[in-house]
């Protein structure tokens, strides 16, 4: 790779980097689409390694704390996005520790709410199961969400 290649390409990751923190593979992924060799995307992910422009401990952190926050995703869910994009399960558990305990309880208990008020024309067991089928999707764990369920039902 030429240094004006390299210096181009190297702006444009560190732009792509910037705009939002990024999986390793993510990055990858972009690098290959300007058809780089292997050799030239490694290269390219160490030095944005090394300059701070990708660092995969502060896109966990970053990534589980904004689904929680604005998609009000659950654990599970978040886990299992975080494991798609290459994530080791120690960065996996660093992200999710950002989600704290009790916004993550009211959280839950709020969509409930929401849900049972949704399906307040239909029989309990009805709305029980839709509300249990909808919490589920969104990454909740089964015993948090059979809590909050038969507390609020």
């Amino acid at each position: 790779m030429n240094e004006q290649l390299l210096k181009k390409t190297k702006r444009r990751m560190a732009n792509y980097c910037a705009y939002r923190d990024r999986a390793e593979i993510e990055v990858r992924e972009k690098l290959a689409n300007l058809e780089l060799s292997q050799q030239e995307i490694d290269y390219m992910v160490n030095l944005l390694q090394e300059e701070d422009f990708l660092n995969e401990e502060r896109f966990a952190k970053s990534f589980a704390g904004s689904k929680f926050r604005l998609k009000k995703w659950g654990k599970l869910k978040i886990k299992r996005e975080l494991k798609n994009k290459g994530l080791s399960n120690d960065l996996i558990e660093l992200g999710l520790n950002e989600i704290e305990g009790q916004a993550y309880l009211e959280t839950l208990e709020e969509l409930a709410q929401n849900k049972f008020e949704q399906y307040k024309n239909e029989d309990l067991l009805n709305q029980k199961t839709k509300v249990a089928r909808f919490l589920t999707v969104k990454g909740y764990e089964s015993a948090l969400v059979w809590g909050v369920i038969n507390r609020l039902g």
